[in-house]
């Protein structure tokens, strides 16, 4: 879909559909809606007075102009109470109403800024969000399915301003939106992806291909390199698969010789559990494991595209786990890069043990700060649900970038404890550490293990196993892979670029 900035006036958009919006509890509207309502000679009012138009967060009213103005149609907005109103449900609003177009089959719509006007908030924040949740909304994975001769796609979104001195930078804050979104959709693509089709081999060649198409440096480690670096502990979960690993490396350089931001993602493309079988029960949802690695990969193509003043490398260990005669079991021990020594108590704790070669080469790299993403634990559901992910680290100032990243986003997180007494959990009696701790705290004792390989610069460990998957439509989420956190690693880049960490 094209998004596109205008400067003009709403009441004359010739699109097929134009959109305004209304606050709960208001009876005569005013600005762009007022001045629409007058072009429809009080249609609106007349609506809002007979209770046909509360203005309720969500409610969308379709109102057909007759010639009274050039667009067809008017689709009223209901944007709830003032006081509830946010960036969020700006960017969920426009998900919203652009699966509404698509399936009234209008194919191109104008609208204004909502929140801009009376709301009074950030135009820019406002074209962003609206261009942002229009591209994110309006995602679906079908490339497996028979074509549909009834499929209909909706072609462009206008953003319309009265203020000509600001769509210069409506429209530059209108293409960040899209390039971010975009990329989200990209990380969507990857973890929808069956794992017949994703696997470790096709993940590296999909981020290959982005790397050449955006202008990202990219080199892949194949089995015999990775062992040759002593990546034990990745090779142990990769023994079980007859699909041969992959180390993925991407880089952006754009911040002349200061040290890159790390981004390490886990690339787990399905997980059987290995050995450690896991029920049958939600197996279907395990080709996603690879989200964390699949959302920095994504989050490296908007990097490239909006240039910030950075340096940045991302690693993404990528394998399978699976059973066989030649799977790691329990028990098993194995060698990290830094030659720390591991117990397998679980071989479903896999994870931790990819990301601990891979946090390894980031600190030889001389990467800082290290933030590392992963669909790393059940019990981190347990803790937050699927409204937060979980977020891990000893540097507060670390997290304050985190958190204002992920606000900006709309991608909810939440810093869980790391206190001392929690690393026990990890004590092995045979081996300087295992790869499970105790049935409590689980999170925790995983985000303790990734601690151990990243020596003591400024890390994160972002747990996502909550909130990669989606069951249903819901603002910017469609039923599938959520693309978190995509958008926030973006802005914590773009942060980094501007205030670097102290």
């Amino acid at each position: 879909m094209r998004v596109t900035v205008e400067s003009g006036d709403i009441a004359k958009s010739e699109a097929q559909c134009v959109v305004v919006n209304l606050f709960e509890g208001v009876a005569a509207p005013g600005g762009a809606t007022g001045a629409l309502d007058r072009a429809l000679e009080g249609m609106i009012i007349e609506l809002i007075a007979s209770g046909d138009i509360r203005g309720k967060a969500g409610e969308l009213t379709l109102l057909h102009t007759f010639g009274k103005i050039p667009a067809p149609r008017v689709l009223v907005a209901g944007l709830g109470k003032s006081a509830d109103f946010t960036i969020d449900k700006v960017r969920d609003l426009s998900a919203h109403i652009a699966r509404y177009m698509r399936g009234r089959r209008i194919g191109d719509y104008a609208t204004i800024a909502h929140g801009a006007g009376i709301a009074g908030f950030d135009a820019g924040a406002c074209a962003q969000a609206i261009a942002e949740g229009a591209v994110l909304g309006l995602y679906r994975f079908d490339r497996h399915k028979k074509a549909d001769d009834d499929a209909f796609d909706v072609q462009s979104l206008h953003i319309v301003e009265n203020d000509h001195a600001k769509t210069d930078a409506l429209a530059k804050a209108a293409e960040r939106g899209v390039i971010v979104a975009d990329a989200t959709n990209f990380a969507r693509d990857l973890a929808n992806e069956p794992g017949n089709v994703l696997t470790p081999t096709e993940f590296a060649v999909r981020a290959e291909s982005m790397a050449a198409e955006v202008g990202l440096g990219c080199k892949i480690l194949d089995r015999a390199q990775i062992a040759e670096m002593g990546m034990g502990s990745f090779l142990g979960v990769a023994q079980g698969s007859a699909q041969p690993p992959k180390f993925i490396i991407l880089t952006y350089h754009g911040g002349g010789d200061a040290k890159p931001l790390g981004l390490i993602g886990k690339g787990v493309t399905f997980d059987t559990g290995g050995i450690s079988i896991k029920p049958n029960e939600g197996m279907q949802e395990m080709k996603g494991d690879m989200s964390g690695g699949g959302a920095v990969i994504a989050a490296m193509m908007a990097i490239a595209k909006l240039k910030p003043k950075i340096n940045v490398t991302a690693l993404v260990p990528a394998t399978e786990n699976m059973p066989s005669g030649t799977a790691v079991k329990p028990t098993d021990v194995l060698r990290a890069m830094n030659g720390k020594t591991i117990e397998v108590v679980n071989t479903d704790a896999e994870g931790r043990l990819i990301l601990a070669d891979a946090l390894c080469y980031a600190v030889q790299l001389d990467l800082s700060p290290i933030v590392d993403v992963a669909t790393l634990t059940g019990a981190i559901s347990v803790a937050l649900g699927n409204v937060a992910y979980g977020v891990f680290s000893p540097s507060d100032a670390l997290v304050d970038r985190i958190d204002a990243a992920s606000k900006m986003a709309g991608e909810k997180c939440w810093r869980l404890p790391m206190f001392a007494e929690y690393k026990e959990l990890n004590k092995s009696q045979v081996a300087d550490i295992k790869n499970s701790g105790a049935r409590g705290a689980g999170s925790i004792a995983a985000a303790f293990f990734l601690k151990e390989f990243v020596d003591d610069r400024p890390w994160a460990h972002l747990d996502i196993a909550g909130v990669d998957f989606s069951d249903a439509n819901k603002g910017v989420l469609v039923k599938g892979s959520s693309g978190i956190p995509v958008r926030t690693l973006v802005n914590l880049a773009l942060g980094l670029a501007e205030q670097p960490l102290a």
